[in-house]
């Protein structure tokens, strides 16, 4: 885990370097056995392409989930995060190989709030495509 954030060390427009979260198909069995969707189209190529899908495609929430973990990891602290939004804007495919998918979080401090919080905006994506937008988190430092 990170070093704690401090709120008086954050200043507004700072940027959160990148990390890129690697996604398996094995990752996406191990999340429908955590959450309990089981929908075919997050881990059967056959069914995903025969609805349509390019092929399988990582479970929206557990992609919301890669940018509350680079949220967690950069504020050093799991219970700091007070809120986490997002809107799904793109799918991101895991082939059925060594590389799957990455997906790339980025973030920057928007805005210093009242009592030690913080508006982070992040953006996530996959490839060429931005997998979630109107992402935002508020944080609250010490």
């Amino acid at each position: 885990m990170a070093a704690t954030v401090k709120y008086d060390d954050v200043e507004v427009g700072q940027e959160i370097p990148a990390v890129d979260y690697d996604v398996r198909r094995v990752n996406l069995v191990m999340y429908a056995g955590a959450s309990g969707d089981f929908n075919q189209i997050h881990w059967n190529e056959r069914f995903a392409k025969m609805v349509g899908l390019p092929d399988v495609i990582a479970h929206g929430m557990f992609t919301m989930a890669q940018a509350g973990r680079f949220v967690t990891d950069w504020a050093g602290d799991p219970g700091a995060v007070v809120d986490l939004g997002v809107r799904f804007s793109s799918m991101v495919i895991v082939p059925d190989d060594d590389q799957g998918a990455t997906v790339t979080v980025s973030g920057v401090v928007e805005e210093k709030l009242e009592d030690n919080r913080v508006v982070i905006g992040l953006t996530a994506r996959s490839g060429d495509a931005q997998v979630l937008s109107k992402a935002r988190a508020i944080v609250r430092l010490t």
